[in-house]
């Protein structure tokens, strides 16, 4: 689900970037701010980090003795997505393995679906594997599939969630 946040964080501006005229510095500070966005990636609480929409406030600058950055605290809005028990998304099929489906979803990269969440299908190996229900309907890699969240894992080491989904429902399945 997509999610409108609001975030206190702070920039560290360095010295060199640092200009008197209020607009260069400015700048600099939303640069900053954009840089730890995309490098931050997700939390726990807020879901992945999608887009800086509003810039609310830049408070006053401190300056760091041993080093000479400028620590700024700044608010903003932003949108985030994070995924929740129940919500029906939609994936691209990544691999296609005898014990069931990986999807990429969005920014996740990790949604599993076990061959126990599939009625109906029934794998087919050979090269190119794939599931396959009486009505030939067909999950195969690259395919889109509508699916449910049964659950989802924060993994902090690799600071993504993981999720668990299913086909159990109305208006689940390939696309």
């Amino acid at each position: 689900m997509y999610l409108k946040a609001q975030l206190s964080w702070n920039v560290l501006i360095p010295p060199e970037n640092l200009d008197h005229e209020g607009l260069m510095l400015q700048r600099s500070i939303i640069l900053g701010l954009l840089e730890e966005f995309a490098n931050k990636k997700a939390t726990k609480d807020h879901g992945y980090f999608i887009a800086v929409t509003t810039l609310v406030s830049i408070g006053k600058g401190k300056v760091r003795q041993e080093s000479g950055n400028v620590l700024f605290p700044v608010v903003f809005s932003c949108i985030t997505f994070k995924p929740f028990k129940g919500e029906v998304l939609q994936g691209v099929v990544d691999r296609v393995l005898k014990q069931g489906v990986f999807l990429k979803c969005g920014p996740i990269g990790k949604v599993f679906l076990s061959e126990h969440k599939l009625p109906d299908y029934h794998y087919v190996p050979g090269e190119n594997p794939v599931f396959l229900n009486d009505k030939h309907s067909k999950i195969e890699k690259s395919s889109v599939v509508r699916f449910m969240v049964l659950g989802t894992r924060w993994a902090e080491t690799d600071r993504e969630f993981e999720m668990v989904g299913t086909l159990e429902g109305d208006f689940l399945g390939p696309i």
